[in-house]
């Protein structure tokens, strides 16, 4: 084996082994699939090990492409810790958060917590099609939420690390008939309607999960309505409206309601960490590693038996990172 391996070969490596697909691997990377067949078949004449099996129907790791995985890994990250070590640094990582309450909040306590010296800026915004369009014009660096929904020309300049499936809940009245449940089943929501965001393009993401759940069940959304910008004006226009809303577990106080999980089966929101491919930024690593802890610390993408989650998301969430 050679001593040195160019960084464009492991970086192909992990693309099709992130993608198990060439065609979409070759489109993350920006390049021709013939080239990046070359260069997968370059990688392993230089290894001398075969890395993936490939047939017409599916590409997968051959047990010497997982064992590259995380040396592949390590590598790029030492690269893009040298270039970030060049890079200007100083300036501020704005981080999307969506609400001051859970997942992507915790994450980037946690970051703040890990890194005092270096400067996270949260912004709040409402949904992660609307961020991923500031991502892509340069005006923030990372956001939370569901890549799968995201538009497939816009995607491919994000990349992504999967974080958590939340469990999905409801937000209800406290004097409306479920709200004394400890759960509540998804069968029992047929014939209520649900505020899911409908009429706000920023999270069309949660909206087309909220209509994936609700097909066949006799769930109706709410009519459109337009975005609600900010926490106190959530929960006001929330209350006077009288809305039910689709939610996940950790959510926004709403004095006079209650968030009850639902279940049978549990459906799952999924999140993931999402920035601009190519980003070079100490707080991204930062980012990662406080998502990759407490992921694991606490099970985030632990999937219960009973669980609904699309295909795609399925797909999205397991992917190698």
């Amino acid at each position: 084996m050679p001593r040195d391996l160019e960084p464009r070969l492991l970086r192909a490596f992990l693309a099709v082994a992130a993608e198990l697909h060439f065609t979409r691997a070759a489109a993350r990377l920006y390049v021709a699939q013939q080239a990046l067949s070359r260069d997968i078949r370059r990688l392993e004449r230089e290894l001398g090990s075969e890395l993936f099996v490939r047939t017409t129907r599916q590409v997968r790791l051959t047990a010497d492409g997982e064992r590259l995985l995380p040396y592949a890994r390590r590598v790029l990250d030492a690269h893009e810790a040298l270039a970030a070590a060049f890079t200007d640094t100083e300036r501020p990582l704005l981080v999307d958060v969506g609400a001051p309450v859970g997942t992507a909040y915790r994450v980037l306590g946690e970051a703040r917590r890990a890194a005092p010296g270096m400067e996270f800026v949260a912004r709040y915004l409402s949904g992660l099609t609307g961020a991923a369009g500031e991502i892509a014009a340069g005006r923030l660096d990372v956001s939370f939420g569901r890549i799968a929904g995201i538009d497939a020309a816009l995607r491919s300049g994000l990349d992504h690390q999967p974080v958590r499936c939340e469990r999905m809940a409801v937000l209800l009245g406290d004097g409306h008939r479920l709200a004394a449940l400890d759960e509540v089943p998804l069968d029992a929501l047929a014939g209520e309607t649900l505020y899911t965001g409908a009429g706000n393009a920023a999270t069309a993401e949660w909206t087309d999960l909220a209509a994936r759940l609700f097909a066949g069940r006799r769930i109706r959304m709410a009519a459109p309505f337009p975005e609600i910008a900010g926490p106190e004006e959530f929960v006001r226009v929330v209350r006077k409206h009288g809305w039910s809303v689709l939610a996940s577990t950790e959510f926004l106080a709403v004095p006079g309601m209650v968030v009850r999980p639902l279940a049978a089966p549990v459906p799952l929101s999924p999140v993931s960490l999402v920035w601009r491919r190519g980003l070079s930024h100490p707080g991204l690593g930062v980012l990662k590693s406080a998502a990759a802890g407490l992921a694991v610390a606490e099970g985030w993408l632990d999937l219960p038996k009973d669980c609904w989650l699309p295909d795609e998301d399925r797909a999205a969430m397991a992917r190698n990172t």
